[in-house]
């Protein structure tokens, strides 16, 4: 299963490792890799994916590399099984509910949404491994 992410400081990275642990754990396969080395088409023909991306600005994804390779899943989100995950250090979360909203008004099966206030934790960690059951199942 592939987990793209885009990480600011390197909290939604650890976050994409431990989703890729959890996936392996649970008997499937991760290929974790960041938004710049991936494209999305590599997705397009992929039944289940995972997402992840840390709060910007004014909880918004961020604009230089997240925002246009999103734009670019929607156009084809319709009856995939998609994960979300991120981090965030203020605010409380609107920007995983605007994307959630966003990939489900595309049409994908947003199975579920792990965020983490800064370094993800234990709490995280069971919260990924439940998101990891939900993409395998």
């Amino acid at each position: 299963m592939k987990v793209v992410y885009w990480s600011s400081t390197g909290n939604t990275e650890r976050m994409a490792q431990m989703l890729g642990e959890e996936l392996e754990k649970l008997g499937g396969s991760a290929k974790v890799q960041e938004v710049s080395s991936a494209s999305p088409s590599d997705l397009e023909g992929e039944a289940v994916f995972a997402l992840g991306c840390s709060a910007m600005g004014d909880e918004e994804l961020d604009e230089g590399e997240m925002e246009p390779f999103v734009q670019e899943v929607e156009k084809f989100a319709s009856g995939k099984k998609i994960g979300l995950f991120g981090s965030y250090d203020w605010g409380d979360g609107e920007w995983m509910r605007k994307w959630e909203a966003r990939m489900k008004e595309a049409g994908a099966d947003v199975v579920g949404t792990v965020i983490a206030n800064n370094e993800p934790g234990d709490e995280d960690q069971e919260n990924l491994a439940g998101l990891a059951k939900a993409l395998l199942g």
